[in-house]
């Protein structure tokens, strides 16, 4: 399965190629590096050299170039939300454009539920859910799934392990009108974090992950894909609610398969029942139908 993310009326991918990748956020065009883009470009090398933001690498070191005049950070709108674009040290923008059709998976799976999800411990099997859908957003960074959830009502707990990050998330918040939803701002290791709520006996309707896969959390405890994602997953199975709506997990880490975490999904199937969709997200080039892929997925529902 290919999920695209079409031009945006503030985004755009114009062009890629030659390990490259060019973009418009906003009136801004960002050159980085993607190691994805094996072809030849299709733009002019005068297009190229237009842009306002690029990022070079020399051996370990790296930096941006950025034309007098361009700003060092900006918001755009985008998925019906507000962010604020910055230049990072690892390339990234604080945004990720692929994710999109994602968030409108979410939308409108917790939308659904909010108005005809049956109450558990109602009688009559037909009762509108009393309260929000809660989420749990694991490796949250910005905050792009948090918000598309509180938008509609959800109850949201943020997770991640870079406090720089998390105060991002919020200022995203703010800038969406989201300041007062209701969502919880955690700083923490993600397994911490887990075995402490599962101590507390807190559930969750719903959980969204994106593992990296190398990382510290604050206190400098060490992630390692290879070594604790089934840990998580196994957690991620204890904290569930008894009538979860879906998992979500996104990838990022070179050399694996979104058949790898279909497998794991597999499990939720079993209990609840339900379907998984796995496969790559991609972002369409604005005049051409050439796709950049971006990361790869695998999600479960509870239909």
């Amino acid at each position: 399965m290919i999920l695209k993310t079409e031009k945006q009326k503030e985004y755009e991918l114009i062009d890629s190629g030659n390990g490259e990748k060019l973009e418009r956020y906003d009136k801004y065009i960002f050159r980085r590096p993607d190691p994805e883009a094996i072809w030849e470009k299709s733009k002019e090398l005068s297009i190229w050299e237009k842009a306002d933001l690029k990022f070079v690498r020399s051996g370990t070191k790296t930096k941006w170039i950025v034309k007098d005049g361009t700003s060092r950070s900006w918001d755009i709108n985008f998925g019906d939300l507000v962010f604020s674009i910055r230049p990072t040290s690892f390339k990234h923008t604080g945004l990720f454009p692929e994710q999109l059709p994602n968030w409108q998976w979410m939308e409108e799976i917790i939308t659904k539920a909010s108005g005809e999800r049956p109450c558990l411990k109602g009688t009559q099997g037909k009762a509108l859910r009393s309260e929000p859908v809660k989420v749990l957003n694991l490796f949250a960074y910005t905050g792009g799934a948090t918000l598309a959830c509180a938008k509609i009502g959800a109850e949201v707990c943020h997770v991640d392990g870079s406090k720089t990050a998390v105060e991002w998330a919020r200022e995203n918040a703010k800038l969406s009108g989201l300041e007062n939803a209701s969502i919880r701002w955690i700083v923490d290791d993600v397994l911490v974090f887990l075995k402490r709520e599962i101590k507390r006996g807190r559930k969750y309707d719903a959980i969204i992950m994106d593992p990296p896969s190398f990382g510290h959390g604050p206190k400098d405890e060490l992630w390692k894909i290879e070594e604790h994602f089934l840990e998580l997953m196994k957690l991620c199975k204890e904290i569930l609610s008894d009538d979860p709506l879906f998992i979500l997990i996104n990838g990022y880490t070179a050399g694996y398969s979104a058949i790898a975490y279909e497998n794991n999904l597999k499990y939720f199937v079993k209990k609840y029942g339900g379907k998984i969709e796995s496969g790559e997200l991609v972002i369409t080039e604005s005049n051409s139908d050439r796709l950049l892929p971006c990361g790869i997925f695998a999600r479960w529902e509870k239909s």
